[in-house]
C-alpha cells in the first residue's frame, strides 16, 4: 500500500521569474501572474503557511510585494545575499517545523541543488510546477478545520505577542493581564467537528484520557440530549489562539461526568485548564450535582494530573460514582470534585453557557 503524502505546512518562494516574473535588481517593474496570486490564496485557505527565499534588495523587495498586495501571506522572509539552505532551515527552526513539511520552489537549478545538498527533507519544484501544485497530494490536506483555515493569522499574532513579551519588563502576570485574554466556551457547532476531533488526536500532554473521538463518535455526541460537546476558543488584543479546548460532558441528575478535558498546551501558561475546570465546578455546583472527571496516566499528561489535583479533584471513595457506567478503557481513574463555584482570574474574561 501507498503511504500518505507528507502534508506540506510551509512553502518557500523564490521572487525573481518565481513568484513574480522579471527580476526586480534588473527590470525595476515585475508583475505578479494571476495563476499565482490564486495560488497563494488558495494555499492560505488550506492552513498552508508561506515566506520568502530571495537574493534580493530586503527593503525593495518587501515594498514590491506590498505593493502587489500579497506581503501579508508570508511569515517569517528572509531576503538577502546569503545561501538559501540557511534562510529556509531557519524558517523552519522559527516556526518549529520538520524540514520534511518544508517545500521550496525556485527557477534557478542550482538554487534548488544547494537547498536540496544541505537540506535533503526538502521538497523543490520548478516554477513550471506551480499550475499543477494545488492538486499534488501534499498540498492536499483531507480536512481543513476552522483553526486551520486561519493559521497564518494566529502565526503572525504569536509572533507578535512573543515580541511583545520579550520587551515586557514586569511580572508575568502583569503581562498576562495586559494581554485582555478572552476565554469562550461554547457549545460545538458541525462545522467545528474536524477540529474537535483533532484536538483529541493531537494533543497528548493536557489529555486526561488520550482516548481518540471520531467525527461520527461526537456527531452522536452533539445529538444526544445528556451530553455536551464544548469548545474553548481564546482571543487577546493580539488576535486569535483559536480553538484550544475541549470539554465531553454527561449530566446525570446529581452528577456531572467530564469524560474529557483536553486543552492546547499553547496555552498552558495561561491557565486555560483551571479556568475551564473552574468553570465547570461552578456549573455543577449551582445544578446540585458532584462534578466526576475521567483520568488515565499516560506517558505524556502529568500536566494534566496537576492540574486536576490543583483543582481540588481526588481519587478518595465517594458514593457519586456508583450511578455511572464502568469506564470502557482500561486504566481509566475516576477523580470526584465537591463543588464550589468559582470566578475567573483577573488576568482573563470569560464568556461561557449557563449548563444547569
Amino acid at each position: 500500500m501507498t503511504e500518505p503524502a507528507t502534508i506540506v505546512k510551509c512553502l518557500v518562494w523564490d521572487l525573481d521569474n518565481t513568484l513574480w516574473q522579471g527580476t526586480l535588481l534588473e527590470d525595476g517593474e515585475v508583475t505578479l501572474p494571476a495563476p499565482v496570486e490564486k495560488l497563494i490564496a488558495e494555499l492560505d485557505s488550506r492552513g498552508i503557511l508561506q515566506s520568502v527565499a530571495s537574493k534580493n534588495d530586503h527593503d525593495q523587495a518587501w515594498q514590491r510585494l506590498e505593493a502587489l498586495g500579497v506581503a501579508e501571506y508570508f511569515l517569517l522572509p528572509r531576503i538577502g545575499w546569503g545561501p538559501k539552505s540557511d534562510s529556509v532551515r531557519e524558517i523552519a527552526a522559527e516556526l518549529g517545523f520538520a524540514l520534511g513539511t518544508i517545500a521550496f520552489v525556485d527557477d534557478q537549478p542550482a538554487e534548488r541543488a544547494e537547498v536540496q545538498f544541505h537540506l535533503p527533507e526538502v521538497r523543490a519544484y520548478t516554477p513550471e510546477q506551480l499550475s499543477g501544485l494545488a492538486d499534488l497530494p501534499e498540498f492536499s490536506p483531507p480536512t481543513v478545520t476552522v483553526d486551520a483555515a486561519r493559521r497564518r493569522q494566529m502565526y503572525q499574532a504569536g509572533f507578535q505577542r512573543k515580541s511583545a513579551e520579550a520587551e515586557f519588563t514586569g511580572p508575568s502576570e502583569d503581562f498576562l493581564r495586559s494581554l485582555g485574554l478572552v476565554m469562550r466556551i461554547q457549545r460545538a457547532t458541525e462545522e467545528e467537528l474536524s477540529r474537535v476531533e483533532e484536538l483529541t488526536l493531537r494533543t497528548s500532554q493536557m489529555n486526561a484520557t488520550g482516548v481518540h473521538y471520531s467525527i461520527a463518535a461526537l456527531r452522536a455526541l452533539l445529538a444526544d440530549p445528556h451530553h455536551e460537546v464544548l469548545v474553548t476558543t481564546l482571543t487577546d488584543r493580539f488576535g486569535p489562539h483559536g480553538a484550544v479546548g475541549l470539554q465531553l460532558l454527561e449530566k446525570h441528575a446529581s452528577v456531572w461526568h467530564l469524560k474529557l478535558l483536553a486543552t492546547s498546551c499553547r496555552v498552558v501558561s495561561f491557565g486555560a485548564g483551571s479556568v475551564i475546570l473552574g468553570w465547570l465546578a461552578g456549573e455543577a455546583a449551582r445544578a446540585g450535582g458532584h462534578l466526576i472527571a475521567d483520568f488515565r496516566r499516560t506517558e505524556r499528561n502529568r500536566m494534566m494530573e496537576v492540574a486536576y489535583r490543583f483543582a481540588g479533584f481526588t481519587g478518595e471513595p465517594c458514593d457519586c460514582r456508583a450511578g455511572l457506567a464502568p469506564p470502557r478503557e482500561p486504566g481509566v481513574e475516576r477523580l470526584h470534585l465537591l463543588p464550589e463555584p468559582h470566578d475567573p482570574p483577573p488576568t482573563m474574561e470569560l464568556h461561557a453557557p449557563r449548563l444547569a
